[in-house]
């Protein structure tokens, strides 16, 4: 008798945790990228018509807006609170100014007529602009009628990506290093170096040039290699990020 009882004890409780588990439900959205000093609209494309709360998060316990259905929305203190407006008819967040510390991934919980919650994840990634890189020439060593070249290209504290550009186009090595190694000949050498840096959002370069293979140029005022490069770097930067 006892166990029967715990048993149909026991089965309620697992319907009761099952009842939970599917009244809450979580969808994840594709990550979005901004640009630092931009402005951002984080929504979904299926927001429920009849919810009673509204509440967007920056973490699971930091609260950014909260709209009870016949109220106006409540904005809570918190870095976001002069930066923020809620759009009543399609939900979506609308972030002014995004700052990088502003990269997280925000949720969107809405608890319907029902009583049931469903909540979204939405990743958002703020990158600052790509500074303009300076490159320097570590080593230039003659070696058999020849040039060994150690060129450096570095950003202190930025995740960017590298790639390097000869007279030919990208050197297909090492494309992600901040250091290019190249032993060039007389008649191989390249003209100009350029190393190029990126992220998702923006781009900037530096070029080098030089006269023989272990011979840099006084001015770097050389035009000529403009046409191919306006051409092919945004095209393989464009490449880089798909």
């Amino acid at each position: 008798m006892f166990s029967s009882r715990w048993e149909q004890h026991l089965a309620l409780e697992l319907l009761l945790l099952l009842h939970l588990f599917l009244a809450t439900t979580i969808q994840g959205h594709s990550k979005q990228i901004a640009i630092s000093g931009s402005n951002v609209s984080l929504q979904i494309s299926n927001l429920p018509a009849d919810y009673k709360i509204l509440t967007w998060l920056y973490t699971s316990e930091q609260k950014i807006v909260e709209h009870w259905n016949a109220d106006k929305p409540h904005y809570f203190e918190s870095t976001f609170k002069h930066r923020v407006v809620l759009n009543l008819s399609t939900g979506a967040l609308n972030i002014y100014k995004v700052q990088k510390e502003d990269s997280s991934t925000y949720l969107l919980r809405v608890v319907k007529a029902a009583g049931n919650e469903e909540e979204w994840k939405i990743p958002l990634e703020v990158f600052d602009p790509v500074p303009k890189p300076r490159i320097n020439i570590t080593t230039t060593q003659e070696v058999n009628n020849g040039c060994y070249l150690n060129i450096a290209c570095e950003i202190p504290d930025q995740s960017v990506n590298y790639t390097w550009y000869g007279e030919s186009g990208p050197f297909p090595r090492a494309p992600q290093s901040a250091v290019l190694e190249v032993t060039v000949g007389p008649q191989n050498y390249s003209k100009f170096y350029t190393c190029q840096v990126s992220n998702p959002v923006s781009s900037e370069n530096d070029t080098v040039y030089f006269t023989s293979p272990c011979e840099q140029a006084i001015s770097s005022g050389v035009a000529w290699i403009a046409t191919w490069l306006a051409i092919t770097v945004p095209t393989v930067f464009g490449l880089l990020w798909t």
